[in-house]
């Protein structure tokens, strides 16, 4: 038990299953790879490790099967100093996973089997009670229920815990839970589906954060190679550039930019050295082969 404040993850947990392939197969299509290997992941296991990664303490709420997949997840956390206590075994569900293709410039396309992620509920949040009571940032993710999240960012908010909501997979989000949500985090693709406007670039990106900051008190928008935007209740919107980098893989760049996000405002860092550090870190890990990370 530490006295610090903890970045909280309540969301996915996957086994993933990598394949380098010289592109990705069009229906109907077979391709021959070259390699194949296995990685934990899930939106929120990457999240809580690359918080833990970037020094601080980190926990993690979910769930996994009773299966081989299932320890290799817990072994994961336990080996990147991930406080798991609150990750269920269940004996009625596999595993999450994933199938991941990566073509030959490094982007990706996957397939994921929730398994025991569908579980997460209520009774998860209760179980929580006294870990909420010690976290300074709840953050959370699409791959499990939305009614889930809304109760986790209901609880956080009574108790005096902001919400990080990385709205990933893009859905539709319910009203009970962006009325919890203190800070909003979504790609182009994400943003458009929450603002029901286009985004194509900067300039698109700027206006619909702004208009998101409406609702949330912190909105990013991030941009891959053309950076990111913010647009906050009390400051004016800002963009911020892509760190030039060798792209080797983008699978994964998301949410070590969440975990160091939330690592660094858990430590108190005002949010635009924050977001300068999550964008740096994304893009060392984006130039980082899969291999080696």
């Amino acid at each position: 038990m530490t006295d610090k404040p903890l970045v909280t993850v309540f969301g996915s947990l996957h086994y993933d299953i990598m394949v380098d392939s010289p592109d990705r197969p069009r229906k109907g299509e077979t391709l021959a790879g070259s390699a194949w290997f296995p990685k934990c992941g899930g939106k929120g296991g990457n999240q809580a490790v690359a918080a833990a990664k970037a020094g601080v303490p980190a926990a993690m709420i979910g769930a996994v099967g009773d299966d081989d997949f299932g320890r290799a997840l817990i072994a994961n956390l336990d080996r990147r100093g991930v406080d798991r206590r609150h990750v269920r075994v269940l004996g009625t569900a596999g595993s999450g996973m994933s199938v991941a293709i990566f073509d030959a410039d490094g982007d990706y396309g996957a397939v994921i089997v929730s398994g025991a992620n569908l579980s997460l509920g209520e009774a998860d949040v209760v179980a929580a009670s006294e870990l909420l009571a010690r976290t300074g940032i709840l953050v959370l993710q699409n791959e499990v229920p939305d009614a889930a999240n809304a109760k986790v960012a209901a609880a956080a908010r009574a108790a005096g815990v902001r919400v990080l909501l990385n709205a990933a997979p893009a859905r539709a989000l319910s009203a009970e839970l962006q009325a919890n949500v203190d800070i909003l985090v979504v790609n182009a693709v994400e943003a458009a589906d929450v603002s029901g406007r286009e985004v194509t670039g900067p300039s698109d990106a700027l206006g619909v954060a702004a208009e998101l900051a409406q609702r949330f008190l912190h909105v990013v928008v991030t941009l891959g190679g053309d950076g990111l935007v913010y647009a906050g209740a009390d400051e004016a919107p800002y963009a911020l550039p892509a760190v030039p980098v060798r792209l080797v893989s983008t699978h994964g760049a998301g949410d070590e930019f969440i975990g160091v996000l939330a690592a660094g405002l858990v430590r108190g860092e005002a949010m635009r050295p924050a977001l300068e550090a999550a964008n740096a870190a994304a893009a060392r890990l984006v130039s980082t082969p899969e291999n080696e990370r």
